[in-house]
């Protein structure tokens, strides 16, 4: 009961599974969130992670009241985390033409965006009134800029990277840390359709590893892998005609089907 305590939605797979994998490697315990609550457990049960190490909550980020009890659940079962790791999302491509797609950009921006305010909103008054603790919100090298069929997507991760850097400003003063990471191509369900190239492809462990080392650190934004991050600043200077050029013709993220 004294090991630090990390909790982590989306952990039923990808990024998450390897951040909880982490983790669990260091000694903390876990408090893991999925919607798909019983495939996680069972992924628990295979670490030989028993109930002392870690603990498994059925939510929904999308649905609000959903994953603020979740939140609460866990501070009356576990104690109130050190670290709390919004890292839930979806990536959809979308078409503005397509009256559908505008279902689809709200569904995104409900999951990837309110999902993750609503992940921190049951920790942030204790973690200040504590003084302590570290909220971690995952984004995209996709919020650097918009990229055409990524809409959704890109305007639901620019909103994280924002939205954490307000609360970090909230936040500072009661000795809450708030870390925004960016990751850049990471192997996952989520890109693993992505019919363009995909620059320093990462495996998800070899980013949870770098995660892990960029919160331990204390630094309040990070773009893994570091090759990543140098393309963001010449994507962040880059004019936009020159943007315009360089992304015609590109092949886009499939829609949703249907």
């Amino acid at each position: 009961m004294n090991a630090p305590l990390v909790y982590i939605t989306g952990a039923s797979g990808g990024i998450g599974q390897a951040l909880a994998s982490r983790f669990a490697g260091a000694g903390w315990r876990l408090a893991l969130v999925a919607r798909r609550a019983e495939g996680l457990r069972g992924w628990a049960a295979g670490q030989g992670l028993d109930e002392s190490r870690c603990a498994v909550y059925g939510a929904d980020v999308r649905q609000i009241d959903s994953i603020v009890a979740a939140g609460q659940d866990c501070i009356v079962r576990q104690g109130l985390p050190d670290v709390v790791i919004a890292n839930a999302g979806i990536s959809v491509g979308m078409d503005c033409a397509q009256r559908a797609d505008l279902d689809v950009m709200r569904e995104v921006l409900e999951t990837n965006l309110l999902g993750l305010a609503a992940t921190f909103h049951p920790f942030v008054t204790p973690m200040r009134q504590r003084r302590s603790g570290k909220l971690v919100g995952v984004s995209s090298l996709a919020a650097i800029r918009g990229l055409p069929g990524h809409g959704a997507y890109s305007a639901s991760k620019a909103g994280v990277v924002n939205f954490c850097e307000s609360l970090r400003g909230e936040c500072r003063a009661d000795g809450v840390g708030v870390v925004t990471l960016l990751p850049g191509y990471i192997a996952t369900p989520l890109t693993e359709r992505n019919p363009y190239s995909m620059p320093f492809l990462m495996t998800a462990d070899a980013f949870a590893e770098r995660a892990f080392r960029a919160i331990e650190s204390g630094t309040s934004y990070r773009v893994i892998p570091w090759q990543m991050a140098i393309m963001a600043k010449l994507l962040r200077l880059l004019p936009n005609p020159w943007l315009d050029r360089a992304l015609a013709g590109r092949s886009r993220k499939p829609r949703r089907p249907g």
